[in-house]
């Protein structure tokens, strides 16, 4: 798993990032609100270890804000309030479970193998590719916490690069697969929608997710290795 450890006491920290690649999983570490904000628009993590009592946006807002975007990586609330008001609202806050501290190692990977089975039984209605976010059920698009609004064909589009990150679609197979075999548009249409994506979510600061390979087509993120 990719794990977002978000933790301002150097030591804790030290363990928790230690430990967990000692358990062959990826972690990064932010040591405030700020940058584990900053962190969950770059990347894209399958877990979030957040400490309540950080400086400047408290763990409580980090919550907030990453449901707001849409975001539903799974959230591990670390607390050292264990009042039961305290713990509502850390799962009113968007919080998927919660660890009093001080805890044991062992407990915490439980919660997050827990955790991870839970995230597997999901019905993927909320897809991510970096900072891109989209809802299919309502058809909303989210880049960077800021809502895209895009047509339901560029809903489909876009969605259809992020259910293939990394790997070229060709004009072709993106004409069957968004307006159908009976489609009566031509190769330029394609071109066209990349266009007007690109307006809508490239503007001129965010980093460009559709890459165009001449000659074969488009793709979202690099190619995949063969």
């Amino acid at each position: 798993m990719n794990i977002l450890v978000v933790e301002d006491d150097e030591l804790m920290a030290d363990v928790l990032v230690h430990g967990l690649r000692e358990e062959s999983h990826c972690v990064e570490r932010a040591a405030d609100g700020r940058a584990a904000l900053r962190l969950t628009g770059e990347a894209t993590f399958d877990l979030i270890l957040l400490d309540v009592m950080l400086p400047g946006i408290d763990g409580l807002e980090v919550a907030r804000q990453l449901r707001l975007r849409c975001s539903s990586v799974p959230v591990l609330m670390l607390t050292a309030r264990d009042a039961l008001p305290d713990i509502v609202i850390g799962l009113d806050a968007g919080a998927d479970d919660y660890l009093t501290k001080p805890f044991s190692f062992v407990e915490l990977l439980a919660r997050i193998r827990a955790l991870e089975r839970r995230a597997a039984l999901r019905p993927k209605n909320v897809l991510e590719f970096e900072d891109l976010v989209l809802d299919v059920n309502s058809l909303r698009a989210f880049r960077r916490g800021q809502e895209i609004y895009l047509s339901a064909t560029e809903f489909r589009l876009l969605e259809l690069f992020v259910r293939n990150p990394g790997r070229v679609l060709s004009r072709d197979a993106i004409l069957d697969a968004v307006w159908g075999n009976g489609r009566d548009v031509g190769e330029n249409t394609v071109d066209a929608f990349i266009r007007l994506l690109r307006k809508k979510m490239e503007d001129g600061t965010a980093k460009k997710l559709i890459q165009t390979h001449r000659g074969f087509g488009y793709s979202v993120g690099g190619p995949l290795a063969s």
